[in-house]
C-alpha cells in the first residue's frame, strides 16, 4: 500500500509500555501479573497493521482507561487529562499536526465510555457547551468533527469494539459517516478481563486489514 503517516488515538487496547507518550497510563507491557498480556509490542494489533501495510507510525496517542468524552470512572473528570478530545486539542495547541505530516488516523475508542457508565446524551455535531462533553454521544460528535477540521484531507478509520453499548457503536458510526470517515465494527474478539489476548490482537488486526482492503 502507499506509505502513510499514521497517528493512533486509543485506549488500553492500543497501549504497550514504551510505545506511548511519557505520562500516559499503559495496560500491555509484556510483564503484567494478571492476564491478558502480549510478549512484545509487535504482537499488538496496531503494530501488526503498521507492519503489513508498510505505513509509518508517527505517534501512538493511546492512554489506558481513557474515554472519548470528559466523564471517567466513578464520575471522575477526564477533561484535563486523558479524554480523546483533550488529547486532540493538546496536540493541536502544540502544533503537532503541522509538523508531523499525519495523513491517516486510526481511532479506537468508546470502550471506557461504555464501561464507566457515563451518561449517553444524544448525538450532537455543533454548538457544544463544556457540559455537553460529559455525555458520551455529544463528545463523540465533537471529537470526530474536530478531528476532521484539524485534518481535512486525512483518511480516518474509526474502530468499534465488541461488547460495548449499541448506542455508542451507532454514535461512532454516525459521526464517522458525517465526516467522511470509515467505521470498522469488530466481531468475535478473544478476550480475558475485557481485553484482547494475543489471539484477540491478531483477530483485530485481521479485521482492520480486511476493512483496509489488505
Amino acid at each position: 500500500m502507499e506509505p502513510k503517516n499514521v497517528i493512533i488515538f486509543g485506549d488500553s487496547y492500543s497501549t504497550f509500555a514504551g510505545c506511548i507518550p511519557e505520562g500516559y497510563a499503559t495496560y500491555y507491557s509484556g510483564a503484567r501479573e494478571t492476564p491478558p498480556d502480549i510478549g512484545s509490542w509487535d504482537e499488538s494489533w496496531w503494530a501488526m497493521v503498521i507492519k503489513q501495510t508498510g505505513w509509518k507510525l508517527v505517534r501512538n496517542d493511546s492512554w489506558s482507561g481513557s474515554t472519548i468524552g470528559y466523564t471517567g470512572y466513578d464520575g471522575a473528570d477526564y477533561s484535563r487529562t486523558s479524554s480523546f478530545i483533550t488529547r486532540l486539542e493538546r496536540l493541536k495547541a502544540e502544533g503537532f499536526f503541522e509538523m508531523s505530516g499525519v495523513d491517516t488516523v486510526l481511532v479506537f475508542g468508546g470502550t471506557n465510555d461504555s464501561w464507566c457508565g457515563a451518561p449517553l446524551g444524544g448525538e450532537m455535531y455543533e454548538g457544544w457547551e463544556r457540559e455537553d462533553l460529559y455525555r458520551v454521544l455529544p463528545a463523540i460528535g465533537c471529537f470526530f468533527t474536530k478531528l476532521r477540521e484539524t485534518l481535512p484531507s486525512a483518511r480516518i478509520y474509526a474502530i468499534c469494539n465488541t461488547e460495548i453499548k449499541s448506542e455508542i457503536v451507532e454514535g461512532i458510526k454516525n459521526a464517522s459517516e458525517r465526516i467522511g470517515a470509515e467505521s470498522i465494527v469488530l466481531e468475535k474478539i478473544d478476550k480475558i478481563n475485557g481485553h484482547p489476548t494475543a489471539l484477540g490482537m491478531t483477530e483485530i488486526k485481521d479485521q482492520v486489514l480486511k476493512a483496509l482492503g489488505v
